[in-house]
């Protein structure tokens, strides 16, 4: 029995040691590395987001999405619960019968799956304008880092 190794004590910190200068296991070891597996030290083209974030053109994009995505969003959450609202506030209105045997209340309930719609539709095409913000964004930062002197 005393031949048997007593088992190690556990270390208090589990967290493996590492030789690299980071914990990013490399996917390939090719050279030149794809920028997707560069290391912090080694991303030369670091973006300096508080100064983006800080410049008139990002903050008109911010506000061109808030001014489509708040209205829109209230919108359509009234309008969803409108019809619940409707349904137990007025329900002699909304029994009206439209055609056959359809009220109102299902042709409201239908028309809520067209309105998703429509606003997925009309958020599609402000997305696209909200892209071309975004591209020109990228342009200036790219041709103001490429413009510098490099040291």
């Amino acid at each position: 029995m005393s031949d048997e190794k007593k088992p190690d004590p556990q270390p208090s910190d589990l967290t493996p040691v590492s030789g690299g200068p980071t914990d990013v296991a490399r996917l390939s070891h090719a050279r030149p590395v794809p920028p997707h597996e560069l290391t912090a030290d080694e991303d030369a083209d670091v973006v300096d987001w508080d100064r983006v974030a800080a410049t008139d053109d990002f903050k008109n994009l911010i506000r061109a999405k808030v001014r489509f995505v708040v209205p829109a969003t209230i919108f359509f959450i009234v309008y969803y619960f409108a019809l619940p609202v409707l349904v137990g506030y007025a329900p002699e209105f909304m029994s009206k019968k439209v055609v056959g045997v359809v009220n109102l209340a299902y042709l409201f309930a239908l028309s809520q799956f067209f309105m998703a719609w429509i606003i997925a539709w009309l958020y599609v095409r402000a997305a696209a304008r909200f892209d071309g913000m975004e591209k020109e964004i990228v342009a200036k930062l790219t041709t103001n880092r490429n413009s510098k002197p490099k040291p």
